[in-house]
């Protein structure tokens, strides 16, 4: 099951809105001989993809997979008439699934003389899938926000230099492999007009991240290095703000407003109708300050320098903050890695995807 996991994470980022599926093919010796992951939007799934390999060979053996295999016909035919086909003689599965179209495998190949196994290493896989049990059971994104800052927690100093001046080994973490796992990249109007990024992922990547600028009033100029990556583009304004500079540059979407700025929920649910499963805030203080202060933030990914800015320099998240320790927005620590001459922390929401590993 590991294993699969590991197969289901080389597809993140190029499935959505379908899930991220790893699977390894064991014949009757329990010797791997077909192993695959989802291909992207209306090719196979992980479970055809490794029946094709194992061929022959899967029959009578084992198919261990990060999900119930799904039971309907979309763009392409259920994974459980794939099985059954090929008389595999057992199945295990981490996660159930908890899409009411696609549920109920378990039960189909139970009804077809299957020996079904579910609940094996759920806590792994559901941290693989973690944007699409988001997507499906929240109707909304999953949002990672990332920054780089100081040990201070200091994202630039007072003038604003320093900007992501964390080692190079991370800032090609932050522009590859996170970018290419999501299905946007997201930033401010500030973060444009100050920095004029490129908003690409670089390397070879299986299908590029859209590319998502909130800007309020319409302030972006059309000349925004950030529509000039091979993504498409959208920019999120207010209802009642003219953004026709922007025709032919990116999709224009208009929003209700906030107290401060856009409504994020708003913003959310139509990047969701777009089938888009994970979004990534590499914004600025003010966009990662909006996005914690709507506690709409899943999992934090923050890279530390070796450097004290100190005071007068400007935080990773501005606005209000919490009023006391007890308010204050609270994560479970699950991972710190040096990279470079940085360390990498990853850390989650607890509780979001509670009910989600039962079998």
């Amino acid at each position: 099951m590991r294993w699969a996991n590991h197969l289901a994470q080389q597809a993140l980022g190029s499935t959505s809105p379908n899930p991220p599926v790893g699977c390894v093919i064991m014949d009757v010796e329990s010797r791997i001989v077909g192993e695959g992951f989802t291909s992207p939007p209306g090719g196979p799934h992980a479970e055809v993809n490794a029946l094709r390999a194992a061929g022959l060979r899967a029959r009578g053996g084992t198919a261990v997979v990060t999900l119930e295999p799904c039971n309907h016909h979309g763009r392409t035919p259920p994974c459980t008439e794939a099985l059954i086909a090929a008389r595999v003689a057992r199945v295990v599965y981490a996660l159930r699934d908890p899409h009411s179209v696609a549920a109920g495998g378990a039960a189909a190949l139970r009804a077809a003389g299957v020996d079904v196994e579910g609940g094996v290493l759920p806590e792994e896989a559901s941290r693989v899938s973690e944007s699409w049990l988001t997507y499906v059971t929240r109707r909304r994104p999953f949002v990672t926000l990332v920054y780089g800052a100081s040990l201070d927690g200091r994202v630039a100093a007072r003038d604003w230099s320093g900007r992501w001046s964390n080692s190079q080994e991370a800032l090609l973490d932050v522009r590859s492999r996170l970018r290419a796992e999501n299905d946007a990249v997201m930033v401010g109007c500030g973060t444009v007009r100050m920095e004029d990024p490129n908003l690409a992922a670089v390397g070879d990547v299986r299908r590029q991240p859209l590319t998502v600028l909130l800007d309020t009033e319409a302030r972006t100029p059309a000349a925004a290095h950030a529509f000039d990556g091979p993504g498409p583009a959208l920019v999120a304004v207010a209802e009642d703000v003219d953004a026709g500079h922007l025709a032919g540059r990116a999709e224009v979407l208009k929003v209700p407003r906030a107290a401060r700025g856009l409504d994020l929920t708003a913003v959310l649910k139509l990047l969701h109708d777009r089938g888009v499963c994970a979004v990534m805030v590499e914004g600025g203080p003010t966009l990662s300050g909006s996005f914690v202060s709507a506690d709409l933030v899943d999992k934090v990914v923050a890279y530390f320098a070796p450097m004290l800015i100190g005071g007068g320099g400007h935080s990773a998240v501005a606005g209000p903050g919490a009023a006391s320790i007890d308010a204050a927005w609270r994560f479970r620590l699950d991972e710190v890695t040096r990279i470079g001459t940085d360390s990498r922390m990853v850390a989650r929401h607890p509780g979001r995807l509670e009910g989600l590993l039962e079998t």
